[in-house]
């Protein structure tokens, strides 16, 4: 496990360690969280839906049987912890032996002769303690949750989380819109279908689809949302003003023709509907007080017979290089000329956008560059983007960590993150510097998220 490096980093992690979590972008089940049914076993809290797991146990040559197949859980439990055993230098290695010493008291070594041990004693544990999401989650201190969720969805289980008052973390939703941008997809007109039952209107033409959405943002506001979401592969390329009548020819493109992704092989229609409802999506998102995450350059389901067999998010989403810095330019930049621009927070799956969009970012206020996300958020990745902040913005303005995660285990990220921290801000350890430098540690470890999200608290 990564370590801290010297005696001015222990203090400040000292001074960061216990505070509260905010988890303001992740993907657990708010129903799981509701129902606070206790966990089976430690082998399927880590390998029912853990696509970080599954690309390792690819990567090492495992059979898929013994991934997302058909061979029992101890069989993968074992099969994981013998690819573990010698993934030097892989965060998930580190993360597993935190997530045993944190929540199950485990010492002993990731190696597949160990792992009946380690099974038995934490599956004693679950099942002594009766372990559950909510338990796990008092036990990490996190003190506010935001989910990601469908602009379909009922809000059902936030609701009654919300009424619930002996739980005292904040669980509320996140406005994910990727499938209302997706107008190509083959099953839209069936997703069109659902927006159409969860807000009570007949969507006809471009401008009742706006309205529908606008319902359910309002909606989802009401339920004490404070996010908005994005992670679609592309981004709109038109810079200037976005063309409604365009917008409107390629939504009736689709209306019409139960598909119709021929019609937009003139007049790029379908990149003047992303632009268009891009920028309309982002001016709602400042009327409604939501900050906007933009989930950049990623490629996802890269392999597509797989696909076929285990689905999206199974661990075949890759590092994109096709993002355009000129193209989000002019998005933003048309917004705060005319209504004005919501908080952003942009992450990129690729790092090597780090410079060009901390540029960006400065240029307007209120936008932030997100953390490290998904395949950057191991040591290496984390220490380049605290560099990276350092030197062409304000490190300590940075929102601080998050979990992107599934899994009720990740909190132990948390601790990760904030030992990296420690690690880099040791640097600055002249003593004239000492107290600024702890106060950027907990600035960026818990106060400026706390800030950012105000009365949702």
């Amino acid at each position: 496990m990564i370590k801290l490096k010297n005696e001015f980093a222990k203090k400040i992690y000292n001074n960061i360690k216990d505070l509260p979590i905010l988890d303001y972008h992740c993907h657990l089940c708010p129903k799981a969280i509701y129902e606070d049914k206790p966990f089976e076993s430690l082998a399927n809290m880590w390998l029912d839906a853990d696509h970080y797991k599954w690309r390792l146990m690819r990567a090492a040559g495992v059979a898929e049987e013994f991934i997302t197949g058909e061979a029992n859980v101890k069989e993968k439990f074992w099969e994981f912890l013998t690819v573990l055993s010698t993934a030097f230098g892989n965060p998930l290695k580190d993360w597993a032996e935190r997530e045993l010493k944190q929540f199950f008291n485990i010492d002993l070594p990731l190696l597949p002769e160990n792992a009946g041990k380690i099974l038995k004693q934490a599956d004693d544990l679950i099942k002594n303690e009766a372990l559950s999401p909510r338990k796990l989650i008092k036990k990490a201190n996190v003190e506010y949750i935001g989910t990601t969720d469908d602009p379909t969805d009922t809000l059902k289980y936030h609701k009654l989380l919300a009424e619930d008052k002996t739980f005292k973390t904040r669980v509320t939703p996140t406005f994910r819109v990727d499938k209302l941008f997706k107008i190509t997809s083959p099953d839209f007109l069936e997703y069109l279908a659902k927006l159409e039952g969860a807000s009570g209107m007949e969507i006809t033409s471009l401008t009742t689809y706006l309205t529908a959405i606008d319902k359910r943002m309002k909606f989802f506001k009401e339920a004490g949302c404070s996010f908005a979401d994005i992670g679609i592969e592309d981004f709109p390329s038109c810079k200037k003003n976005p063309n409604r009548a365009k917008a409107e020819k390629a939504f009736d493109a689709i209306l019409k023709n139960d598909g119709g992704v021929m019609f937009f092989d003139d007049e790029n229609l379908l990149e003047h509907f992303l632009n268009f409802l891009y920028i309309y999506w982002l001016s709602k998102c400042k009327e409604y007080g939501f900050t906007a995450q933009l989930h950049l350059n990623v490629l996802r389901n890269s392999n597509t017979a797989e696909f076929k067999n285990t689905g999206a998010d199974s661990g075949y989403d890759i590092v994109g290089d096709k993002f355009i810095l000129n193209n989000l330019r002019g998005v933003l930049d048309n917004l705060n000329s005319n209504n004005g621009l919501p908080n952003i927070i942009i992450y990129t799956l690729n790092p090597n956008d780090y410079y060009p969009l901390l540029g960006l970012c400065g240029s307007f206020k209120g936008v932030n560059l997100g953390v490290p996300w998904w395949h950057n958020d191991h040591e290496a990745g984390i220490m380049s983007y605290f560099e990276r902040v350092s030197e062409l913005s304000h490190i300590s303005s940075v929102l601080g960590m998050l979990t992107d995660s599934r899994s009720f285990l990740s909190y132990s990220r948390h601790d990760y993150f904030r030992i990296i921290l420690a690690n880099f801000l040791s640097r600055f350890d002249e003593k004239s510097e000492e107290e600024r430098v702890i106060g950027a540690a907990k600035a960026i470890s818990y106060c400026n998220m706390k800030k950012l999200l105000g009365d949702a608290l």
